[in-house]
């Protein structure tokens, strides 16, 4: 089996850690033994086919599911250990954007981009900063007031992109963002990633099927097959 291109024995050194990492469905195994580590900062690509175990990594690293085996570190916190009292504060530091968006349909762009900071109780006033400036670095600054149903595929990306970015997470989570937008649209987003990532200095691992973005770029590459990781190429293409 392929490891991650680095072996760490202290973990907190990395924005993500995962380390012998197991998960099973019943009878299937959807993670099998699988470390890897990403450091702070990175930008990773994350391929595979669907069933691979992509999305299952991602829903470890936000905790919405446990891992069978193995270990699973994110800027420090032991997911295993992680108690059900800390875990919003833990997904604060947490971006997750989904190729279906999951906008709400009864509420306005700025409504949506404002809800992750509304539930912890935000300051108006800098509720108000953030979502201005989230919306801005979206382009979508002349859309606060539309609903998601007026709005086109990759209008709906960005606004999900802004809702989260507008906490400043430490980590953004990007699980195939570009599944359902045509080539120009899917590029145009990507490269919006890029340029978040290099403003804000966050982490991202993007989870993806296109091979046109991925070789496009020359950044690292994750692939998983059935479950296994087999290979971690620093300067990777799309396989």
């Amino acid at each position: 089996m392929a490891n991650g291109r680095r072996s760490r024995q202290n973990f907190g050194l990395d924005m993500v850690t995962a380390r012998n990492v197991t998960k099973k469905f019943g009878n299937i195994t959807a993670l099998g033994d699988v470390s890897f580590s990403v450091d702070a900062g990175e930008f990773v690509f994350l391929t595979g086919a669907s069933g691979s175990g992509k999305t299952t990594i991602f829903r470890l690293i936000l905790r919405d599911l446990k891992p069978n085996s193995g270990e699973l570190v994110v800027d420090g916190h032991h997911l295993s250990r992680l108690s059900t009292r800390d875990l919003p504060h833990y997904r604060r530091h947490l971006g997750p954007i989904f190729q279906d968006f999951k906008l709400l349909p009864d509420r306005s762009v700025w409504e949506n981009v404002s809800l992750p900071l509304e539930v912890r109780f935000a300051k108006p006033g800098d509720v108000f900063a953030a979502v201005k400036i989230a919306l801005q670095m979206v382009g979508l600054s002349d859309r606060s007031s539309l609903f998601p149903s007026q709005l086109s595929g990759g209008e709906l990306q960005r606004v999900a992109i802004a809702r989260a970015i507008v906490g400043k997470p430490k980590l953004l989570l990007a699980d195939e963002p570009t599944g359902n937008l045509d080539p120009k649209t899917a590029r145009s987003i990507v490269s919006l990633l890029k340029d978040i990532h290099s403003e804000l200095k966050t982490t991202v691992i993007m989870a993806t099927h296109n091979a046109d973005i991925v070789n496009r770029y020359g950044l690292r590459v994750i692939t998983l097959e059935n479950g296994k990781l087999t290979k971690d190429t620093p300067k990777g293409k799309y396989e």
